[in-house]
Parts: C-alpha cells; structure tokens; sequence
C-alpha cells in the first residue's frame, strides 16, 4: 500500500491559501480605487454645499 504524501498535501493548502490571499488583496484594491473615485465627486458636491 502506498504511504500518504504529507509534504504534497501541504504544499497544495499553503498554494490555496497563497491564491485566496492575493485574490482577497486584489479585491480590496479594486474596491479601494472604486471607492476613491466614487467618493471624490460626492466630495466636490459636499464642499459646494458647504460654501452656499
């Protein structure tokens, strides 16, 4: 009978867990320029608003 291979089990959840990091991080990227160019022109208005 074959012997497990802990070494390739453990190489695959740490490249899963590598993937799902850097996809959460791009993620956040996305939505952090989103939210930069979103908020902005809400900025623009809020400050005229403020002036009136």
């Amino acid at each position: 009978m074959a012997k497990p291979n802990y070494s390739f089990e453990k190489r695959q959840k740490e490249i899963a867990k590598k993937k799902k990091k850097e996809e959460k991080r791009l993620s956040k990227m996305s939505k952090k320029t989103d939210e930069e160019q979103d908020p902005s022109a809400n900025n623009e208005d809020t400050i005229i608003d403020g002036n009136n």
